[in-house]
């Protein structure tokens, strides 16, 4: 019996091991229950479920303790202190979501962590030191947030690190020696800070390093060896630092590099040959350096090469043999030294896409098979010692966007067959050089070009009335020539400057100050006689386009009042129940909204012109209040965007990604429904409308009381939302007052979101009306460029900050012709007003501080709208800027 001693230790020590098993679980799930009160998880704990089934949570299969935990994704903010009493999780991922604050030390606590995720949040402060007890963690991102100071040292303690990102944020001081101690690093991006000193010549030698990416900081020195050392590298940013030194020859190390971006240093002497034996690349930039000597031959061993841009160095010599780069789309050697003819090594690389030679001295005559690439559409040769005539097979580029022939020595005439390209669009500059003879009339088939630069050269004649088929044309310059007779009657001309026309002896009318009317009695006799048949016929081409015209435009309004008869009928009828539309796709994304939407009754509201509350671009909104009581905003897509509709599943995976894209100040859908060839689009309803309606209807009111402090939250708010879709790579297609909607105590809310997703202007879809965004708001260089750019969104931004600011219409009759709110703003100073005259005086007039903070806004209104894109802020730091305001 002397075993029964040891047998009840036994017993009760299996006993005591259950309690605390059974222990920690309720321990656990009071836990659960606490964080998702915080943090407003109201799916969490419904139906009694156990917690390892509740949304983001897994658990282990051996004890049901939570080992991951991913509420990525969620718009959450509050206090998640509590996580760090989860002690088994070693998956952690809060990304994407709105909390603020210090980065809680306690999270230190989580011993058997693996993976931390804190990016794309609102975290400040420093980056605490107790995440250096996390000796299991592989990766830890922080990026895309407002943390400053330095990287602690006690971080060295990662030792199974291999993902490390800090992209973005406020961090100063220099990277951290230990870094290169690091041996299981492969990631290490630290990119967008203010970080000095040098990379550690350590960093590479003791890891595989597969990314570095360290661009937009203030880092020097030389580009180390090391980290070229293990052959592993396969992507290197360090643009825009201050980096000096030549490139390191042990490049050659890494055949799977596929892109080195080294751009915006000052680094000297020549490209390694050993670049050769990189044969994974594909993008080499090396812009802006003080790189000099020949560009080497060995590129043209690395066949994968898409991208080669060495422009602004001082390399000399001829352009080597690149032949074999049958990938090659984009080859940009301007701003250097370069000679010889235009290689015809380049013209066989079928797939290039941009050859840009210019500001160089390079000589001889333009190939007659240059358009044998036949996907050419940048050709930039201006700034050269080019001569001989233009080849009439230029006109076989026909994909050309943009022709650079500048300040050459061309000769001969203008060819006629340039008026075939008809995609030319952003300029056509064939100035200073030595071109004689008439103005080819077939240019004036170039419909969609916005720049005409032909100044400085030796052309006669008229200006031809062909030229207003130039109907996108912007800028024109045909001074210093020897033109005569009178200028076109055509807007583009009469809107340039006189300088355009100067230098030309004998042309006459507007813009010039000299009349057509001053030329000698027989002079002018002659000149009708010659143009008297063609007044004519261009009197009756008039009449039978407006007659045209009348009829088109009589047809279309009895066709839209048949539809209108129509939609009415059916709204009559829509009251019974047979003749409602069938219903293809339709879901609610907010499970607890699920049963106070009816989608028949979403449906039927929009087909009642009563409910429509308003029409933009691209959607009319309507009002629908549900049999549950519950009200919502529905966006009905136009008929123009039906085609969406084919592509049903992608829309539906869209929409149902965009759900989940949460922001405190972005209007996401809710759900959608899709009937026939119409997709509805449902939001919450904010009785508080839109901007506009806040700024240019409500301000009339009798009962308006001025509040500036209410304008600058909106207008802050306003800039966060959209500052979060340029972090989350998303462009606005269509930013105005108009998609601005109001929430609660007028939290302002970006809208037309997920047109912008569902939308995409860049591929030419019949989805896109002409204009991507409203009239007003829209950058100068979408004229030229028809691209929607993140930019373009600051400057529609910076349109809105001035209308908070003025309480004026982006366009107004009362600025003049011509003239809309940007350009009336900026040319105050012209108009000998001062930058208080232009503020809204109902609230500038009010206090001292708020003067003093709207002209702090108006600073910023003037940065956002620059005519040059590159010299506009980002959206963040726009926040930043607004954001001092109210802090000082």
């Amino acid at each position: 019996m002397a075993f029964l001693p040891f047998f009840s230790l036994f017993l009760f020590g299996i006993l005591s091991s259950s309690k605390l098993v059974f222990a920690q679980l309720p321990e656990e799930e009071t836990t659960l229950v606490a964080i998702g009160k915080e943090l407003g998880l109201t799916s969490w704990g419904l139906n009694s479920s156990h917690y390892c089934s509740w949304e983001g949570i897994r658990c282990s299969s051996n004890d049901s303790t939570v080992v991951k935990l991913d509420l990525s994704h969620g718009g959450l903010q509050g206090n998640f202190t509590l996580i760090s009493e989860l002690n088994a999780l070693k998956w952690l991922d809060l990304s994407y979501n709105n909390f603020q604050g210090s980065i809680p030390p306690a999270l230190g606590n989580l011993s058997k962590l693996e993976f931390l995720d804190l990016s794309y949040n609102r975290f400040g402060s420093l980056i605490p030191a107790d995440l250096g007890r996390l000796t299991n963690l592989r990766s830890l991102n922080l990026s895309n947030n407002f943390l400053v100071g330095q990287v602690p040292d006690e971080l060295e303690g990662l030792v199974n690190l291999q993902d490390f990102q800090i992209f973005t944020n406020r961090l100063s001081g220099s990277i951290p020696t230990w870094v290169g101690n690091l041996t299981n690093l492969r990631v290490f991006t630290a990119y967008e800070n203010g970080l000095v000193g040098s990379i550690p010549d350590n960093l590479g030698s003791n890891s595989e390093i597969r990314l570095l990416n360290l661009h937009s900081n203030k880092l020097e020195g030389t580009i180390p060896d090391s980290i070229f050392a293990m052959g592993k590298l396969e992507v290197l940013v360090l643009t825009q630092n201050q980096f000096a030194g030549n490139f390191p020859q042990s490049v050659g190390n890494c055949k799977a590099l596929s892109s080195i971006r080294i751009g915006n240093n000052n680094i000297i002497g020549s490209i390694p040959r050993e670049i050769g034996n990189v044969s994974g690349l594909t993008y080499f930039e090396a812009d802006n350096n003080h790189l000099s000597g020949e560009i080497v031959s060995d590129f043209a061993q690395c066949s994968n090469l898409t991208l080669l841009n060495l422009a602004s160095n001082g390399f000399t010599g001829t352009i080597p043999d690149l032949g074999n780069l049958t990938n090659l789309q984009e080859l940009i050697v301007s701003g250097n030294s370069l000679f010889g003819e235009i290689p015809s090594s380049v013209l066989v690389c079928k797939s290039l896409n941009k050859l840009d030679l210019s500001n160089n001295r390079f000589n001889g005559t333009i190939p007659r098979d240059i358009c044998n690439t036949t996907r050419l559409q940048y050709l930039l040769l201006s700034q050269n010692f080019i001569r001989g005539e233009i080849p009439n097979e230029i006109g076989n580029c026909v994909k050309l966007l943009q022709l650079e022939l500048g300040s050459n020595y061309l000769t001969g005439a203008i060819p006629p067959d340039i008026g075939h390209i008809k995609n030319l669009q952003i300029a056509l500059n064939l100035s200073s050089n030595h071109l004689r003879g008439l103005l080819p009339p077939e240019l004036g088939r170039l419909d969609k070009l916005v720049s005409l630069d032909l100044s400085n050269n030796q052309l006669s004649g008229t200006i031809p009335p062909a030229f207003k088929g130039m109907l996108s044309l912007i800028e024109v310059d045909f001074s210093n020539n020897l033109l005569t007779g009178p200028i076109p009657t055509f807007g583009p001309f009469q809107k340039s400057p006189n300088s355009s026309f100067l230098g030309n002896k004998g042309l006459c009318g507007d813009p010039l100050s000299l009349s057509c009317g001053n030329s000698d009695t027989s002079g002018r006799e002659n000149y009708h006689h010659k143009v008297s048949f063609k007044i004519i016929m261009a009197v009756i081409g008039s009449g039978l386009a407006v007659f045209v015209s009348v009829t088109i435009v009589v047809v279309i309004f009895t066709m839209r009042e048949r539809q209108e008869k129509t939609a009415k009928c059916v709204e009559v009828i829509d009251d019974g129940s047979n003749n409602r539309p069938s219903i293809i796709a339709g879901n609610v994304f907010v499970e607890n909204l699920r049963q106070a939407i009816d989608f028949d009754a979403v449906v039927k509201a929009t087909m009642k012109d009563s409910n429509k509350l308003s029409s933009g671009t691209f959607s009319s909104v309507y009002k629908a209040v549900m049999p549950s009581g519950m009200v919502l905003s529905v966006k009905r897509l136009k008929s123009m965007d039906r085609t969406i509709i084919h592509h049903q599943s992608k829309v539906i995976r869209e929409l149902e990604r965009l759900g989940k894209l949460c922001h405190d100040n972005l209007m996401t859908p809710i759900g959608y429904v899709i009937y026939e060839d119409v997709a509805l689009l449902l939001h919450h309803y904010f009785s508080n409308g839109t901007l506009f309606e806040f700024l240019h209807d409500s301000s009339k009111l009798p009962e308006y009381k001025p509040d500036w402090p209410t304008r600058l939250g909106i207008a802050i708010g306003a800039a966060e939302g959209l500052a979060f879709l340029h972090q989350v790579a998303t462009i606005h297609l269509d930013i105005s007052s108009g998609n601005i909607l109001l929430g609660a105590s007028y939290k302002a809310m970006v809208g037309e979101v997920e047109i912008s997703k569902l939308l995409d202007p860049s591929r030419g879809t019949a989805s896109i009306s002409a204009v991507a965004g409203s009239f007003g708001y829209i950058p100068p260089e979408y004229a030229y460029t028809m691209q929607v750019t993140a930019p373009g969104n600051v400057y529609s931004y910076g349109v809105i900050l001035l209308e908070i600011l003025t309480t004026r219409l982006p366009v107004d009759e009362a600025f003049g012709e011509g003239i809309d709110l940007v350009k009336w703003v900026h040319n105050a100073p012209a108009r000998g007003e001062t930058p208080e005259q232009i503020l809204d005086s109902k609230l500038s007039t009010v206090s001292f501080t708020w003067r003093k903070e709207m002209l702090a806004a108006l600073k910023v209104a003037l940065i956002c709208t620059d005519s040059t894109p590159a010299k506009r802020p980002k959206m963040k730091k726009v926040v930043e800027m607004l954001q001092e305001i109210t802090q000082n």
